[in-house]
């Protein structure tokens, strides 16, 4: 029997709402009725690619990250608003799941999208919220909220995990499971035609400083290269002097085309991403977006373990970063197949209640 089932994403950057894409075109493929609850970027990304579903603005949080590294301290003067949407989103929930008729919700990363109307998912690769300080009062605070959710989905494998400390360090919740890489991208083997493929994303106002510095050295780079800037809203097709392409988005069919024709990928180091290229077997410069501990520590970890060069965005080099990458391995390629067994048994346990 088909069900009507909300999903929403997190608003920060992206990559919440990239990773929901496998989700929601399964649940499509075996008869269930996905209604996206987003805001901004992530809606018109969303709204892009599956043009035809129901669309809901709901509010996101709307943080925005410093000029300078201090996130950590923003985040924390950020606390009271943030607490705030957190309740007043469970109270619009509520009268959702009525004038919707929704039958379940999959919340990524979104602490307040749970009731005892109907079950309701909770998705995080941070089981533990990286942060410079009280990261094991952090973690407390997380659990709390993830124990009111019906299942917990954490995008990784229980062994050899992608995320590291995210979500290996404390122990899961009782009504957690691993889901195992989850992407929207399958591995395929295709002819590289693009030397170099810049993946520019995350939230303002970082993202545009992150933008103006490539596509300045872009300028002077002696290859094929393309640059897709992160910016569904403002669409840009244009090519430079040097034949170098920009543009603003690409759907996921043809980033997917992109990032398997490139030899080498830089990109943030969000966890959306890491898994994409990890399902690719992509090797790639990790420019974490400053002051986001997350970020930071994928791409350190990475560099360590000498998969991926890590890059900080006010030293980024792009020809240093070019020449000297053949010195990391790249990732293997992993498979994104077992988030669709965790999917088929909520739809035929939860989703069927």
């Amino acid at each position: 029997m088909s069900k009507r089932i909300l999903i929403a994403p997190l608003d920060w950057g992206l990559g919440h709402a990239t990773r929901c894409v496998p989700i929601i075109q399964h649940l499509i493929d075996v008869g269930h009725q996905p209604i996206i609850a987003a805001s901004g970027r992530p809606l018109l990304l969303l709204k892009e690619e599956f043009p035809d579903l129901e669309y809901v603005e709901f509010e996101g949080y709307d943080i925005s990250y410093p000029e300078g590294s201090g996130m950590a301290w923003k985040m924390f003067r950020s606390t009271p608003r943030i607490f705030r949407r957190i309740k007043a989103e469970h109270i619009e929930l509520q009268e959702l799941i009525g004038k919707l008729k929704i039958d379940a919700v999959i919340s990524d990363n979104r602490f307040g999208l749970y009731s005892d109307k109907v079950p309701c998912v909770y998705m995080t690769h941070q089981v533990m919220i990286k942060a410079p300080f009280f990261e094991p009062l952090l973690y407390r605070l997380h659990s709390n909220y993830m124990k009111k959710f019906a299942e917990v989905w954490v995008p990784d494998s229980g062994e050899n995990g992608l995320s590291g400390d995210l979500s290996h360090k404390f122990a899961l919740p009782n009504n957690a499971r691993f889901i195992g890489t989850l992407s929207r991208f399958k591995r395929s083997k295709v002819e590289l035609k693009t030397d170099l493929l810049v993946i520019i994303s995350g939230p303002e106002p970082q993202r545009t400083r992150f933008e103006k510095l490539v596509l300045k050295q872009l300028e002077a780079f002696d290859g094929r290269a393309l640059a897709v800037l992160g910016t569904p809203d403002k669409p840009i097709n244009k090519k430079l002097k040097n034949g170098v392409r920009i543009v603003s988005h690409l759907k996921a069919s043809e980033l997917e085309q992109e990032v398997a024709a490139a030899r080498l990928i830089v990109s943030r180091s969000g966890y959306s991403t890491v898994m994409d290229l990890a399902v690719m077997g992509k090797q790639a410069v990790f420019v974490p977006t400053p002051g986001q501990t997350e970020q930071e520590y994928l791409a350190k970890k990475f560099h360590q373990d000498g998969t991926h060069m890590m890059m900080k965005q006010s030293k980024f080099d792009l020809v240093r970063a070019w020449e000297e990458t053949e010195n990391y391995s790249g990732f293997d390629s992993r498979s994104a197949k077992d988030f669709v067994t965790a999917l088929n048994e909520l739809c035929s346990s939860i989703f069927s209640a």
